[in-house]
């Protein structure tokens, strides 16, 4: 039997380490086969040497994130769990794969002083978010829910703060390949706002609204659905093609001959989820299976790791995935 006692400069601070949620504790011992005890500032581990080991793991890359300002979350806390090595392995050394969370939290967007900045929440994430700054195009695919197209839009906006660009442009396919919106009533604005509510939630969680009015009344921010995007060029933008599935194979070649000097372009989409009548003309299909070794483009998988919404939406898609296969 082996017992490990940590203590910090106040209960506050411990607390703010599982986030108050004693559950998290709970979850700790099952993983790492230990007894927990807690109170006042510390905290202490209980059982053989390898779980004690894992649990000191777990809480110091938590303190090193929190140091550095880090609101800890019940999926900060689980990363942290996951990340810290096997029960049996004497020590944990992560990697550039496999960042520790103090690594994966020191990337942060800031959109408005008012927002809480924008933080990874998976290695894949992070990948990510490296490739949209080091690439001129990167493709994110994967399953609903692991942010491709939140951090698509953080990484604009944070382009846009620092000069890099003068302007986003948003462009999303309509369900129909002919985006017909000609049908729909008011402004083009008006038309399109529905395709493209996704695009504005993640802005609304960026920035403040009024800048937001602002920025579209000047141009900064630009709703360019597909159709109206031939003959074009780009220069100096920051260009997000969401639902890239829906796209035909002319609409993604055409996007992408619409990039200019100085810009950058995120195409994000989920290819199990093409919702053309005939899925051999998806555009995003097409890029994936050509475009792979170019220079400047990179790629992104998102796995089911990678959902951050409920815990249950990854056991979901990994159902689907099983069963699909």
């Amino acid at each position: 039997m082996t017992t490990a006692t940590l203590e910090y400069e106040t209960p506050h601070f411990l607390q703010s380490l599982f986030a108050g949620d004693l559950a998290l504790l709970k979850a700790l011992e099952q993983q790492a086969g230990i007894r927990i005890t807690t109170r006042e500032g510390w905290i202490k581990f209980q059982g053989d040497e390898n779980g004690v080991a894992t649990g000191r793991r777990v809480f110091d890359q938590l303190e090193k994130a929190r140091r550095r300002g880090t609101d800890i979350n019940e999926h900060f806390f689980r990363y942290a769990m996951d990340n810290s090595g096997p029960v049996n392995a004497p020590a944990a050394v992560p990697t550039a794969a496999d960042p520790a969370l103090e690594v994966l939290t020191n990337f942060k967007i800031t959109g408005s002083p008012r927002k809480p900045p924008v933080v990874p929440r998976t290695k894949g994430q992070l990948a990510y978010l490296n490739a949209i700054r080091n690439h001129d195009v990167t493709f994110g695919t994967g399953p609903a829910g692991t942010g491709k197209t939140f951090l698509a839009v953080a990484s604009a906006v944070a382009a846009f703060k620092a000069g890099d660009v003068t302007r986003i442009v948003l462009s999303r396919p309509a369900v129909e390949a002919g985006e017909a919106l000609g049908f729909l009533p008011g402004d083009l604005q008006e038309k399109v706002l529905p395709y493209l509510r996704p695009l504005y939630d993640a802005l609304y969680d960026m920035l403040e609204p009024t800048e937001i009015e602002k920025m579209i009344d000047q141009g900064q921010i630009e709703i360019a659905p597909l159709a109206y995007m031939r003959g074009r060029t780009l220069a100096r933008s920051f260009i997000i093609l969401d639902e890239a599935q829906n796209t035909t194979q002319s609409q993604m070649l055409m996007l992408l001959t619409r990039i200019g000097e100085k810009s950058k372009c995120v195409v994000t989409g989920d290819p199990s989820q093409i919702d053309l009548k005939d899925r051999r003309t998806s555009g995003l299909a097409e890029a994936l299976r050509i475009l792979p070794g170019t220079d400047g483009i990179a790629f992104c998988q998102f796995e089911g790791a990678d959902v951050v919404r409920h815990r249950v939406v990854q056991r979901i898609i990994a159902a689907y995935d099983k069963a699909r296969e």
